[in-house]
């Protein structure tokens, strides 16, 4: 039998081992050459995944300037603040991160370090921090936590025509006014930065794949308001209030030959800086433009250029006044004591206030009745002429479209129309009732009221045969002979001036009106040999004795009035 030295079995086991390790060495280049090679796209793209992302570069969004005199000031700028956001992925001590960063924005630990426990890869911590808590968390170093810089909308005005400007809320999205109306053009559109990051989420920015596509800044806005005479309108709106136990008004100041809007005061009013600080959001909204109301005898000046624009009535006009009209199952009366029945003239009824003498208007329209024939002619002065019952278009989020009757649907068709002819059953803006009010008196042409400038430079004409010229001098006549007889107090010598006082009731949820409560209003024109600004005032339920209208609307009208002559060259007519 042959045996074997111990020599030969130690070789033997070597050449084994040797053996292996070529194997397991073979296995691992192999296995390399899988990896680096054959699957090389594959784990670069794996490893790309953790460490390539796509951030977003928030656009700037565009300034709002307004007229100051003869120059424009920016009166909604954008300041640098900065949001503080995580990564959880690459926090690793949530706890004592929250607790470092609490230290220097005042927010909640626990807060934090929830959100930093989160999947999301994106997680806000806190937002328009200042450059000084930017700074102090930086210098901490923390992995998983970055800064972005964002522009934050600033008001530097206060509360100058807030509810005009509206504001931006915290997630960027312009809200109410023309922040609101004009978002899309004043955000811009953002950029996007696609970039390979270092172990903290920081963009590598000399990394050749990354990709940046910059931001386009949103739109620069030219406002029509003169912020003097904005300002000046403001303070008398909010002095006049409590004179006339009110706690809430408008007043519009329009320039009478483009429909551009000077002035729009609104009381109460807010910050736009601390939006988050109000708790009645009415106070957010524009009431000039979106809460409609029954605008009361106003109406009157309107009904009256209708029926002479139709050639049912003129000037001189006369007709025998009964003192009240029997329709349907109701009664129309005059609100104040005019001396019963009597023969009254067209301008009587502006002068005296006719609520009967509106609804003789219409029965004019309709042949010598109220019938279907007249209504339809109203409703077409209504809705076509006077552009009543749809938006006018004006920049200002949440504008109203107010309420017309149609014509020949419901019941009581006959009384409901006699009552809009005086300014009853009916719902309009203060803004639509200026511009059509407007259009009766600068020769017939409705302009478009805006509250920014065209970039051509002119105004919109919306319809230049609202009336006819000639029936625009004879109103302009008329409004003036009812202030020289009706309204002394509003004369101003060498200029001319003209307008209508309106008391609305107040209509009850289920229906009905109270027989004790009111809305002021008062339209009317100032200018020297020409109407130059038409000024619309309301007045919520003031609690004044007499009629709302004269009251407490008109003594606002005037003191406006005496505003601009004393401060804004109105040339007294030569």
């Amino acid at each position: 039998m042959q045996k074997f030295s111990s020599r030969s079995f130690n070789n033997a086991r070597l050449d084994l081992f040797y053996g292996l390790v070529m194997i397991v060495f073979a296995i691992f280049i192999v296995r390399l050459f899988y990896i680096q090679v054959i699957q090389h796209r594959y784990y670069a793209n794996a490893a790309l995944s953790g460490q390539y992302k796509e951030y977003e570069i928030p656009a700037e969004r565009g300034i709002i300037v307004a007229h100051d005199g003869d120059t424009t000031v920016p009166i909604v700028l954008n300041e640098d603040k900065f949001t503080l956001f995580a990564d959880p992925k690459y926090v690793k001590e949530p706890g004592k991160t929250a607790e470092d960063l609490v230290k220097i924005t005042g927010g909640n630990k626990s807060e934090y370090e929830d959100k930093m426990k989160q999947k999301n890869r994106y997680a806000v911590l806190a937002k328009k921090l200042d450059e000084s808590q930017s700074e102090q968390i930086k210098k901490l170093e923390l992995k998983g936590i970055g800064l972005r810089t964002e522009s934050i909308r600033t008001y530097p005005q206060g509360t100058l025509a807030a509810q005009i400007l509206g504001f931006v809320n915290d997630e960027g999205k312009g809200t109410y006014g023309v922040e609101q109306a004009l978002d899309s053009q004043l955000k811009g559109k953002a950029g996007e930065l696609k970039a390979i990051t270092d172990v903290r989420g920081v963009p590598l920015a000399a990394n050749g794949d990354n990709v940046r596509k910059e931001a386009v800044q949103g739109k620069q806005t030219t406002l029509t308001i003169d912020l003097g005479m904005q300002r000046k309108v403001e303070d008398l709106l909010k002095d006049h209030l409590p004179a006339v136990r009110s706690s809430s008004g408008s007043v519009i100041v329009m320039d009478v030959n483009t429909g551009a809007v000077r002035a729009m005061a609104n009381f109460p009013t807010y910050n736009p800086s601390e939006f988050y600080k109000v708790n009645d959001a009415n106070v957010f909204n524009n009431a000039a433009v979106s809460s409609p109301l029954e605008v009361g005898s106003v109406m009157k000046t309107l009904t009256v250029a209708a029926g002479m624009n139709e050639n049912v009535i003129n000037a001189n006009t006369t007709y025998a006044d009964p003192g009240q009209w029997k329709i349907d199952d109701a009664t129309v009366k005059n609100v104040e004591e005019d001396g019963g029945a009597a023969t009254r003239s067209t301008p009587d009824i502006l002068r005296y206030s006719l609520n009967t003498g509106a609804t003789w208007v219409l029965m004019q329209l309709g042949g010598g009745k109220i019938n279907e024939q007249g209504r339809n002619k109203w409703y077409d002065y209504l809705v076509n002429h006077y552009r009543f019952g749809q938006k006018t278009g004006i920049e200002q989020g949440y504008e109203a479209e107010g309420y017309v009757p149609g014509p020949n649907d419901g019941y009581g068709l006959n009384i409901q129309y006699a009552n809009t002819t005086f300014g009853q059953g009916i719902n309009i803006t203060p803004i639509q009732f200026a511009a059509a009010f407007s259009a009766t008196i600068n020769g017939g042409k409705y302009y478009k009221p805006h509250l920014v400038e065209p970039d051509n430079g002119k105004p919109t004409v919306v319809n230049d045969a609202t009336v006819r010229s000639e029936i625009s001098e004879q109103m302009r006549a008329m409004h003036e002979n009812s202030v020289a007889k009706n309204y002394t107090f509003l004369k101003r010598p060498g200029y001319h001036i003209g307008g209508k006082t309106g008391t609305a009731e107040i209509t009850k949820p289920g229906g009905g009106y109270y027989d004790d409560r009111y809305n002021g209003t008062f339209v009317g024109y100032v200018g020297g040999d020409k109407p130059e600004y038409v000024i619309m005032v309301r007045i919520n339920e003031p609690h004044v004795p007499g009629y709302a209208g004269t009251k407490a609307a008109a003594p606002l009208f005037a003191k406006v009035t005496d505003m601009l002559i004393n401060n804004f060259s109105i040339q007294p007519s030569q």
